[in-house]
């Protein structure tokens, strides 16, 4: 019993809540029940879900509780039917000893919202006790001489019942001498007297026994019975006599063991044996008894057991004083304890929340109540928290206070509170009891994933290795718990042309991003796509980041040679006019490469030559000029085998092969090369190239072909009437056609070149044929010119 008391104390510790937000508690109106006393165990007292109106269900969901004052809990509340039982059996009487009624105080707590309840059960006395003696024989002498009337003292019984089922009156037999008269003391107890019917003759009868009965008011009633031996003395007319019949004193609860607390005094006018006197307590309790102790000859009381006003604030004790013949006199000592501030004040804590939310308006966090078992100022208490905290106190019914969250509480700032509670009372000195509760904040998810950094910038060599690990990126999230635990993930883009879900994946769980394949600088450059930050609260919050990633350029191109056209059916060939200067710029080659930054870097380099000395290339342009003034002795056909090549690491080449013919000037006919056995495959190859040279000078220079076309034929046809000598250009293999090349790319010129489409060609293959520039056959046109001004040139130079 005693362990499931301890039990149900830690819970009721825990499980009373706070007072109503921004409100204070209100119970209902009292009530009182009763129960009559020794009852079993699980007795049903009443049924307080139909007393309060609620239904059976709303108890266990407002954690309805019935909870008594002090440690010991006498109720137990039946969530499930509503009834309230007792835990134990009650004993009114020690429950109560002999106040009258006896009422246990006791309150029913509900939950959500937060109610007190004050009830009160009366427990009824039962007669259960009868009465006893505190002593079973009694001895009295009595002169022979006294008169009829004569008053005895006799000592009481005690009955610990209440009411009639208390102590009512006495009786004595036999009636032959005496009878029994009840009396009532002021603290209401009754005590008998034995009155004197008939004198008394000791040479007829020295001794009398007597039964004194003391009755109770039960149904049926109770009896208790004590012998009381009568001797009849001879005549002794003079009985010690009490200086005060009434002795009060009050004392300090705390003073020291061996006190004298008062001192009590007799005499008696008779002289010798009967005169000498003896004190003595007269019927004493066992407390008085453990607590007192007299001194039979100077009268003195002195402390033999520290007083305790919370245990017995008042003391009545009787004393006798008796002289050497057997007469005695009777007088009362009433001692009040007075109380001093030795009992610090209590504090029972019925309920703890922890943790509670944050973001939460004002929650109850604590209830618990005071007591201190002093009395007066001693027995006042004040109660107080810290100030620095987001929490108050605040009072609640009778002896109840609670604790509430002052405002909503951030647990990013602070996860927990130590709240220390001091209890103090008003006595002199004052004595304080302190308490500490704990109360952790649970997280909320408030706090969305935060990126370090708002845009990220990667760098990827290309031609990667697929899933290579090309970065990371990272969130953190000041939430706890699930609140905080973060998953990536790769936004949708709005390019339709850019699959990202082909080029990049993302490990959810720690933001680390894969290039799912090889990346290509010439095909993309560079992209951007956005990437989430995700937690698992509820609702889950988010953020993005930007991507972008830089992919950097690998020399993984060699050079492409656009002029002159490279292919296997017929080299390219250019004419130079053997009365060409040094310096005469023969060609220049035309060359891109489709890399980046140094990997796209060219420089040009004659490997091979007929004539070594005759031809030199410049590096960085790719013109190639006569290095000196040409002979009869130079053959006329040259090969040149050039070679083109990037700045990268490794460096990427490609070779050029150029055929030069020497003409003695452009008039020569043009003289066709051999046939070369063509290829199917071949053809639709050159087709296709010859379509492209064709587009990309159409398209820079469509509208000035058009106009040189225009003006050169209809000067032409003129220039033809008047026979000009060198002038116009013979027809047949060399038409005026001419196809003008603006700088561009790695051109640092403009050039105009004569096309010629052989006529057995089934292709319909076009070839650059050597520039026209400035240069003595220039000076012979112009010479031609002012001759006749009817000669046009067929040429144009920039």
């Amino acid at each position: 019993m005693e362990a499931w008391k301890e039990s149900f104390l830690k819970q009721r510790q825990v499980l009373l809540l706070f007072v109503f937000l921004g409100g204070s508690l209100a119970g209902s109106g009292s009530r009182r029940y009763s129960v009559a006393e020794e009852k079993e165990k699980g007795f049903l007292i009443a049924n307080v879900a139909k007393d309060l109106g609620l239904r059976v269900e709303e108890l266990a969901e407002r954690r309805a509780q019935a909870v008594s004052k002090g440690n010991i809990q006498y109720f137990q509340l039946n969530h499930q039917t509503g009834d309230l039982l007792l835990v134990e059996k009650l004993d009114r009487e020690e429950l109560c000893g002999s106040a009258e009624p006896c009422v246990l105080h006791f309150q029913i707590l509900l939950h959500n919202p937060l109610q007190f309840i004050t009830n009160e059960l009366e427990v009824i006395d039962v007669n259960d006790n009868a009465p006893e003696f505190f002593e079973n024989a009694m001895q009295l002498k009595v002169l022979e001489s006294s008169p009829p009337g004569t008053v005895i003292p006799l000592g009481n019984a005690v009955d610990p019942d209440v009411g009639r089922n208390g102590l009512q009156n006495y009786t004595v037999s036999p009636k032959s001498h005496f009878h029994v008269r009840t009396r009532r003391r002021r603290d209401g107890r009754k005590y008998p007297e034995l009155v004197l019917d008939r004198a008394l003759d000791r040479e007829e009868q020295a001794e009398l026994s007597l039964t004194l009965t003391a009755l109770d008011g039960g149904s049926p009633p109770r009896s208790g019975t004590a012998q009381v031996h009568i001797l009849v003395l001879d005549i002794n007319d003079n009985a010690p006599e009490f200086t005060q019949s009434l002795y009060e004193v009050q004392i300090l609860e705390k003073s020291p063991v061996g006190s004298v607390i008062i001192t009590v005094s007799a005499s008696d006018l008779d002289t010798g044996n009967f005169g000498e006197i003896s004190y003595a307590f007269f019927h004493a309790s066992e407390e008085i008894l453990k607590t007192f102790q007299l001194n039979p000859i100077t009268g003195d009381i002195e402390l033999v057991k520290g007083l305790d006003y919370e245990t017995s604030n008042t003391y009545e004790v009787d004393i006798e004083a008796k002289d050497g013949g057997g007469l005695s006199g009777k007088c009362t000592v009433i001692v009040q304890v007075v109380d001093v501030n030795d009992n610090p004040p209590e504090l029972t804590l019925s309920s703890v929340t922890s943790p509670i939310p944050e973001n939460s308006a004002e929650t109850v966090v604590a209830v618990f109540s005071v007591a201190d078992l002093d009395s007066g100022d001693n027995g006042k208490v004040t109660c107080s928290i810290q100030n620095n905290l987001p929490f108050i106190l605040k009072p609640s019914v009778e002896n109840f206070y609670t604790i509430v969250s002052e405002g909503a509480l951030d647990r990013e700032s602070r996860a927990g509170y130590n709240i220390t509670i001091t209890v103090s009372d008003m006595g002199t000195p004052r004595l304080t009891t302190q308490h500490t509760i704990t109360v952790q904040v649970s997280d909320v998810n408030d706090n969305a994933p935060a990126f370090t950094q708002s845009s990220y910038t990667l760098f990827v060599q290309e031609n990667n290795s697929p899933a290579l690990h090309i970065g990371t990126i990272s969130a953190t999230d000041s939430d706890s718990g699930s609140n905080a635990h973060i998953t990536y993930s790769l936004l949708p883009i709005h390019d339709p042309q850019l699959n990202l879900a082909s080029l990049i994946s993302i490990n959810a769980d720690n933001g680390q991003l894969f290039a799912l394949r090889a990346l290509d600088y010439e095909a993309l450059q560079s992209f951007e796509f956005l990437v989430g930050a995700t937690d698992q609260g509820s609702p889950a919050l988010s953020s993005q980041a930007l991507v972008r990633v830089q992919v950097l350029d690998a020399n993984d191109n060699a050079p492409f040679v656009l002029y002159p056209l490279q292919n296997a059916s017929a080299p390219f060939t250019e004419l130079l006019p053997r009365a060409a200067e040094p310096g005469y710029l023969v060609t220049k080659v035309v060359a891109v490469d489709r890399d980046s930054g140094q990997n796209a870097w060219l420089s040009f380099q004659l490997l091979k030559a007929t004539e070594p000395g005759l031809f030199s290339v410049w590096a960085h342009n790719g013109e190639v000029r006569t290095s000196r003034l040409l002979s009869e002795r130079d053959v006329p056909k040259h090969r040149l085998l050039l070679l083109v090549k990037d700045n990268g690491d490794p460096p990427r080449s490609a070779s050029i092969t150029l055929h030069v013919l020497l003409v003695d000037g452009f008039s020569q006919p043009y003289l066709p090369l051999p046939e070369v056995a063509r290829d199917s495959v071949q053809d639709n190859e050159d087709l296709l190239t010859l379509y492209l040279v064709i587009a990309l000078a159409f398209v820079s220079s469509l509208f000035l072909l058009s106009v040189l076309l225009f003006v050169g034929v209809r000067l032409c046809r003129r220039a033809r009437a008047a026979s000009l000598r060198g002038c116009s250009v013979p027809e047949g293999h060399f038409p005026g056609h001419l196809v003008d090349v603006s700088g561009a790319g790695t051109l640092s010129q403009s050039y105009q070149y004569e096309v010629h489409l052989t006529g057995d060609s089934g292709t319909g293959e076009f070839k650059f044929l050597n520039p026209v520039i400035p240069n003595l056959f220039m000076e012979d046109c112009e010479r031609e010119v002012k001759e006749n001004p009817h000669c046009r040139s067929s040429f144009v130079v920039s």
